[in-house]
């Protein structure tokens, strides 16, 4: 059997590119889901990385298996007609919230890190946006193969950093008092349904065009892993900061203190991680609509954008903490089904 191990590590980065969206690039949605709760947070993180191999690698592979061009045909084989359709209507939604929200985060970056007006971030993000997608899934590749590795070497540098610090492991083992601390419990579940449902309406797609069982399936594997390092190292920094609820950008702030001289690179890094999430709900929402009004890419996302613009108005922090926690529970219907529903691939000879 030909192994194509390139193939498979460049779905695992489109797989983490997706994921690492705004909340989790900059700190926020970690701080939100896990390290609040301290310790609790980190045994959170270890289940949720679980959940992103197994249900990650079986998504794609039903995808290509049921040759899904869309997040909607997935839907429909995984809920059935009607169902299928008020959960593509859902998700439609979702996927606009979230590409608002990442805008929005575009420009909490170029606000808070660099000193400019939020709005040049957000058109800045939608021009940048709009020729890559123009490449297609090439373009998609081609950012998240650049991108992705940064990512995790510059987690890792922080959480290396974070670890020599004194009293590092009475950090790691404090659980402070949450008046919700029952979420913790719910957290891997509904953190993970949110990611890899909002996720599926670019990875449907990009299995469907690889095809192959293999790849897929450990794309899907190195993906799933690379995403629970990413999170346990940014755990082990963000546990070290205090007040860490206060702020938009955490993880910029953390890096200001231990590794200024590392600064300005990962603020790049940060604004690439969230135009890689831009980019691929956008890639998602143009196949989606594609699917309804036969328009050409440059209308349809040139629509997605104006729709996304508007929404990203209103305040990073306060459309992240409403948001995402609703899309969680929203995703969850979509995460139990995805669960149960049995895959066995033929052998193809």
């Amino acid at each position: 059997m030909n192994k194509n191990w390139t193939g498979a590590f460049q779905i695992a980065a489109v797989y983490v590119g997706t994921v690492v969206g705004a909340g989790f690039a900059t700190g926020k949605e970690i701080v939100e889901f896990f390290s609040r709760f301290g310790f609790f947070g980190l045994i959170s993180i270890l289940m949720s990385g679980y959940l992103f191999i197994s249900l990650g690698s079986k998504l794609m592979r039903i995808a290509a298996h049921i040759d899904a061009k869309s997040y909607q045909e997935f839907n429909t084989y995984l809920f059935g007609k009607w169902p299928g359709r008020i959960i593509n209507v859902f998700m439609l939604f979702m996927l606009l919230g979230v590409s608002a929200v990442m805008l929005s985060g575009a420009g909490a970056v170029f606000e808070e890190q660099l000193g400019l007006s939020k709005s040049s971030g957000v058109f800045l993000t939608i021009i940048l946006s709009i020729l890559v997608m123009l490449v297609g899934t090439k373009g998609l590749f081609a950012v998240n193969s650049f991108v992705v590795p940064l990512m995790i070497s510059f987690s890792l540098i922080l959480m290396i950093f974070s670890v020599q610090l004194p009293h590092f492991l009475d950090q790691l083992l404090f659980i402070p008092h949450a008046d919700d601390g029952w979420k913790s419990v719910v957290a891997p579940f509904s953190y993970v349904a949110l990611n890899l449902g909002l996720a599926q309406a670019v990875l449907v797609p990009i299995a469907a065009e690889v095809k192959d069982d293999w790849t897929i399936k450990w794309g899907g594997i190195f993906g799933g892993a690379a995403l629970t390092l990413i999170l346990g190292a940014s755990h082990f920094t963000l546990i070290m900061l205090p007040n860490v609820e206060l702020y938009n950008i955490p993880m910029a702030i953390v890096m200001k203190d231990l590794a200024p001289f590392l600064y300005w690179i990962y603020v790049l890094v940060i604004y690439g991680e969230i135009f890689t999430s831009v980019i691929g709900n956008v890639f998602g929402l143009d196949r989606q609509l594609k699917q309804y009004l036969s328009i050409p890419t440059i209308i349809s996302v040139s629509v997605v954008f104006l729709v996304s613009y508007l929404i990203s108005l209103v305040n990073y922090g306060t459309l992240l903490s409403y948001l995402y926690p609703l899309f969680g529970y929203i995703c969850m219907t979509f995460f139990i089904l995805l669960w149960m529903k049995p895959f066995k691939p033929e052998i193809k000879k």
